[in-house]
């Protein structure tokens, strides 16, 4: 349950409001050699200007794949190919943009909602599955589970805390 916390504080960061950031091209994939590849290991991404990203392929041939990444991530970004490089630039925060990366990051914490619920259904299965083997009582069963799902409570009100942290923080830049 904390990594699915872990990885939606590592996604908010890529949700980057005013200025360019090189974790803004964090979860993007790019479809290279015939998989998908992190776009950093496909070439070196710099922030020469506070509202510009520069992608350097090392590969000339994948410069394309790169620029349809990036514009497929749904970051509203629109990148453009500059012979091996592809520039990114940071468009401002109009108030049709703050509310879309609202949405985005609602989208990110109900990922990670419903990762932790999963978490928490296999536990559940492995008390259920452990009491019927004889392994423990049903009476420790119960106090398990109570205690699995006060963890759960416990780790989607640290969620719904991180979101309202970025919300607050895309409205106020």
């Amino acid at each position: 349950m904390d990594s699915a916390v872990e990885v939606l504080k590592k996604e908010f960061g890529g949700l980057r409001t005013g200025r360019a950031s090189t974790s803004l091209l964090d979860p993007i994939v790019v479809d290279a050699y015939g998989s998908s590849m992190p776009l950093n290991q496909v070439g070196n991404i710099n922030v020469p200007e506070p509202r510009m990203i520069t992608v350097q392929v090392w590969d000339k041939g994948m410069v394309k794949a790169v620029e349809k990444a990036i514009r497929d991530a749904g970051l509203g970004l629109n990148p453009q190919a500059d012979g091996q490089s592809v520039r990114v630039p940071i468009p401002p925060l109009n108030e049709e943009r703050r509310v879309e990366l609202q949405k985005i990051a609602g989208k990110y914490a109900e990922q990670a909602r419903v990762s932790v619920r999963n978490v928490r259904r296999d536990g559940m299965d492995a008390l259920k599955k452990l009491e019927k083997d004889g392994v423990i009582s049903q009476d420790e069963q119960r106090s398990h589970e109570k205690e699995v799902q006060s963890i759960t409570d416990e780790t989607i009100k640290r969620i719904d805390e991180a979101l309202a942290h970025k919300e607050k923080e895309i409205i106020q830049v």
